[in-house]
């Protein structure tokens, strides 16, 4: 099964989109190189050229050896409708099919946020990402970057440093580490944490993969937080992918006069990006709380009565830990008026709260 899997992703042509559509029409990523070549070209979008490289079954060969790669040093191989795949990451349309994850990370930890920014990291912003780490070690988090120079691994290590375990996505595969400078901290993290990428053995870091890697970063995660940015560079568009996912994306503002604030301010300005200072911003935008508020909030939820549809509406806010106005809306199907009206009600018995831009969480 598995070298089916790792073999659809290598034949030339076919992405992530297209091998999924392949697995929809056929049924599994066997079926796929063992349907005929008339049946595949009636797949939309499946030409000639494409059934005739699955026809071959070439790619299995190549798959095999990855098969043993894997095998021979501890990896995990993730398929995309596998319970340990990380599930925030799924629901993207173009999230890869396969996944090899080394160390030992739950990649489903309730919450997740990435943090990413420039490779020539300030003192000031390797301060600020340290300060925001320590303020949410208290969660259970897992922390997500790139393992790059600057921001990202001082990422890592503060996260390291608070026994928060962390994640670096890859942008090559998992027989070396790039950057070399950062090898042992690479290793560090295998024991509290992990090494993720979608691509395998032998692939080198070229520089259109980093941008590939970055959606990954952003699909993984409940929230992007940008703390140093040049004008433009990998962090913004890690942010841009973000948003695009419907993931919150937080930004810490720097003077006016550093290249390295000027991403950050413009996130900011362009109201694509909350302004945060602290790690209490990061838990107020993403309305976390810790274990023993949750225990005194169901508790005090026993005693509330409440019906059918407000328990809906609830159960909805707290799944997505927050929601807008038109996502509750339409999640739940109901009216404009009824939303809005619900809404009031929970909040006057205290179970949700109001924040800017039309949003609500659970309290």
């Amino acid at each position: 099964m598995l070298q089916y899997v790792i073999g659809l992703g290598l034949i030339p042509g076919v992405g992530d989109v297209t091998a999924k559509k392949l697995i929809a029409y056929c049924g599994s990523a066997e079926a796929v190189f063992k349907e005929k070549k008339s049946h595949l070209l009636k797949i939309p979008g499946i030409g000639a050229i494409l059934s005739q490289e699955i026809a071959t079954q070439k790619v299995l060969h190549k798959a095999e050896a990855e098969l043993k790669f894997i095998e021979d040093n501890n990896i995990k191989a993730l398929f995309y409708l596998d319970e340990n795949y990380p599930q925030k990451l799924k629901h993207c349309d173009d999230c890869p099919i396969v996944l090899y994850f080394k160390g030992k990370a739950d990649l489903n930890t309730a919450k997740v946020i990435s943090i990413v920014g420039t490779r020539s990291a300030t003192s000031y912003g390797k301060r600020i990402t340290k300060s925001l780490i320590k303020g949410l070690q208290a969660y259970d988090l897992l922390v997500v970057s790139g393992l790059a120079y600057g921001i990202d691994a001082a990422a890592h290590k503060a996260a390291l440093d608070f026994n928060l375990p962390t994640v670096g996505v890859l942008g090559h595969g998992l027989d070396r580490i790039y950057p070399p400078m950062n090898t042992v901290l690479a290793q560090q993290m295998l024991e509290n944490g992990g090494l993720i990428t979608e691509f395998g053995n032998g692939t080198k870091p070229d520089k259109e993969n980093f941008p590939k890697r970055n959606r990954i970063i952003a699909g993984m995660s409940d929230a992007v937080v940008v703390v140093e940015a040049a004008h433009r560079g990998g962090a913004l568009i890690t942010a841009e992918i973000a948003l695009s996912y419907n993931r919150d994306v937080l930004a810490v503002p720097g003077t006016v006069v550093s290249n390295y604030s000027k991403g950050c301010n413009k996130l900011i300005k362009q109201n694509k990006a909350a302004l945060i200072e602290s790690a209490e911003d990061i838990i107020y935008s993403l309305g976390w709380e810790k274990d023993d508020q949750k225990k005194t909030n169901k508790q005090k939820e026993i005693f509330i009565e409440l019906d059918a549809d407000e328990k809906m509406v609830l159960e909805y806010i707290k799944n997505q830990n927050t929601a807008f106005i038109d996502d509750i809306m339409y999640g739940c199907k109901l009216s404009v008026s009824k939303t809005a009206t619900i809404l009031i009600n929970l909040e006057f018995k205290g179970l949700i709260g109001a924040l800017p831009g039309k949003k609500y969480q659970a309290l």
